[in-house]
């Protein structure tokens, strides 16, 4: 049950990735698994860093640090969710934009509510990182790149090393930074067309970035765990820009579309209770060998 618990969760992360403005680690961050998820991703990148300069040993015994129980049926539910909701969410935010994006907003705000209370003692210091990153975000979201033409491997390496970073961040959509960078519809065409050199540079990148940014945020998260659960707020908050006013794909919908707003407020306000409900429930379950402390980073 444990095991399949956590593919529920992976395939709960899977879907938000493949919404553009909606991450992943939003959904680990209301699930109670998204410090674990950085100490785990963080032992599995120092582990790799051991094996590039053959110390294998060392390597060894990082490996033995990854929470395997977790990792592993996460990128299961993950992949799963992927393979199997990528094309309905795009039809959804093609054919009921509006609606769509009404619901995501609702979930985005109810994970802003968990999310405060991770906060133990808030002070200026920390209300202020929250408004900076979430001005940051707000202002970098507002950007939109045109799409890149024939892009270099070297390009293709640096998006996917930006792409990862921004999925593990809650608040900030990988495919929306694609977007943003124009590298989105390469990606997605070398995806299609089964180019395996490009799609394994890309990966090489992801895993680089992921590797390198990891070991900041767990230092952070053990360092200054409230400042920078602050600053993650501040992201998701920003990060509402891509879903209001609703977008019409993967774009913000202009502000003279007329709009119902009877069935999206309905929809927004089910998002959050959805959140509000299962943070409820994730704070309920007792912690089981499966399940470590948050707080043990």
């Amino acid at each position: 049950m444990p095991h399949l618990l956590n593919v529920v969760r992976g395939f709960l992360m899977g879907s938000a990735d493949v919404v553009p403005g909606v991450s992943g680690g939003t959904v680990a961050l209301v699930l109670g698994i998204y410090e674990r998820l950085v100490t785990t991703i963080h032992a599995g990148s120092a582990a790799l860093g051991f094996v590039l300069r053959g110390r294998f040993g060392d390597a060894r015994r990082r490996l033995g640090d990854v929470e395997w129980s977790l990792l592993l049926p996460l990128l299961a539910g993950i992949g799963l969710a992927v393979l199997s909701l990528a094309s309905l969410i795009d039809r959804l935010l093609e054919e009921q934009p509006q609606n769509t994006a009404a619901a995501f907003f609702g979930l985005v705000l109810g994970s802003i509510v968990i999310a405060w209370q991770l906060v133990v003692r808030w002070d200026a210091t920390r209300l202020v990182w929250g408004l900076a990153s979430a001005a940051v975000a707000f202002l970098v979201l507002g950007l939109r790149g045109d799409p890149v033409i024939d892009p270099s491997l070297g390009l293709f390496l640096g998006a996917g090393a930006v792409a990862i970073v921004a999925m593990i961040l809650p608040g900030i959509s990988g495919s929306f930074i694609l977007l943003m960078l124009g590298m989105y519809q390469a990606v997605l065409d070398a995806v299609t067309d089964r180019d395996l050199a490009v799609v394994g540079v890309f990966l090489i990148g992801a895993v680089t970035g992921l590797a390198a940014f990891s070991t900041l945020l767990h230092r952070l998260l053990r360092d200054h765990h409230d400042t920078v659960i602050a600053a993650l707020i501040g992201l998701m908050l920003g990060s509402l820009r891509v879903l209001w006013p609703w977008p019409d794909g993967a774009d913000t919908a202009a502000l003279s579309r007329p709009v119902d707003w009877g069935i999206p407020a309905l929809l927004a306000m089910a998002g959050a209770a959805v959140v509000l409900v299962i943070g409820w429930l994730a704070n309920r379950r007792p912690a089981t060998s499966d399940q470590r402390p948050a707080t043990t980073i």
